[in-house]
């Protein structure tokens, strides 16, 4: 009788596994194996909609950017070729976007009636000039506020920033009165000293310098090395992507400057660029040949323009770094 038993058993076993592959266990696995499909399928879904909408998203900025450069770009676009028109032809009721007739002699009549060689000459003088002295008085400012200490230090550097919220225009009137007194009218040093400090030069400058490690300054103390022998010798090499972005702003500044220079020196000798481009081209009739007027313009936004588009990236280089903390 145990025999039967035994036997029984053995079948009963034997029988699990046949019983373990039924055909609601093969359809439970079917559904699951399809579920899995499904679930990959969805994913798929889900990702292609993604790169769709990134995409869609990449066209869109890229549009917008290409319509803001063309904004940006069109007045120079039109003052170039009207810079090569007749008088005639840009004098028309209806504007032509490209000239019929290229007249490159505008830039040849330019260059003669606006005497662009002694103006050129006096905006190169002042410019290069200012932005000497300037850089100088920057650099060691930027020095003594970042690593020299002296009582009132801190104060005296907000003072100098809370002068950067008044307008510059408010101070027109004073300056006119002091370069009167000082007898400076009419000459060359009244357009270069009077903005030979800039607040934000001091503190662009300044903030730079404090990236240094002050473990440098320390250690070269100790060797006997002099502030001044220390500061050309490892903080402007260190610094030098921001003040070459400096010298390159101080030289556009004095380049385009406009209002001061037509109220203190707008004699004949001292005249600079852009105060000659002004009425230059004014026949005495009280017209305005505007293309030789466009092609003087065009002359003078030549070498800024070249400037920018070789050195631009000293310029972000110089701004990006003095704004990391380091």
């Amino acid at each position: 009788m145990n025999d039967n038993v035994n036997e029984t058993i053995t079948e009963e076993t034997q029988a699990t596994p046949e019983t373990a592959a039924t055909p609601e266990t093969n359809q439970t696995q079917e559904s699951v194996l399809i579920a899995g499909v499904m679930h990959e399928q969805d994913i798929q879904k889900v990702s292609a909609k993604q790169n769709v909408v990134k995409i869609i998203s990449k066209v869109a900025v890229y549009a917008f950017l290409g319509f803001m450069a063309l904004v940006v770009l069109f007045p120079f676009y039109w003052m170039l070729i009207s810079s090569v028109k007749t008088l005639e032809e840009y004098n028309r009721q209806i504007p032509t976007l490209f000239p019929e007739n290229i007249v490159w002699y505008n830039y040849v009549e330019a260059f003669k009636t606006a005497n662009l060689g002694t103006l050129f000459g006096n905006t190169l003088y002042v410019g290069l000039v200012s932005t000497v002295l300037s850089l100088i008085i920057t650099v060691l400012s930027a020095f003594a506020f970042a690593r020299l200490e002296f009582k009132g230090r801190d104060a005296l550097f907000g003072v100098l920033l809370a002068t950067m919220m008044i307008p510059g225009e408010l101070f027109t009137i004073t300056n006119y009165q002091t370069v009167s007194i000082f007898g400076w009218l009419n000459t060359f040093t009244v357009l270069i000293v009077p903005f030979l400090v800039s607040v934000f030069y001091i503190y662009l400058l300044k903030q730079n310098f404090m990236q240094i490690p002050n473990e440098l300054y320390l250690a070269a103390k100790i060797d006997g090395t002099t502030d001044i022998k220390y500061l050309w010798k490892v903080m402007i090499p260190l610094a030098l992507p921001t003040i070459i972005s400096i010298t390159i702003l101080k030289m556009m500044g004095a380049w385009n400057t406009y209002i001061w220079p037509r109220l203190v020196a707008n004699d004949e000798a001292h005249r600079l660029i852009t105060n000659g481009l002004r009425n230059a081209f004014t026949e005495a009739s009280g017209d305005v040949n505007y293309p030789v007027q466009m092609a003087a313009v065009a002359i003078v936004s030549a070498p800024l323009f070249m400037v920018f588009l070789f050195l631009r990236k000293y310029i972000m280089k110089g701004v990006s770094r003095s704004g990391i903390k380091g």
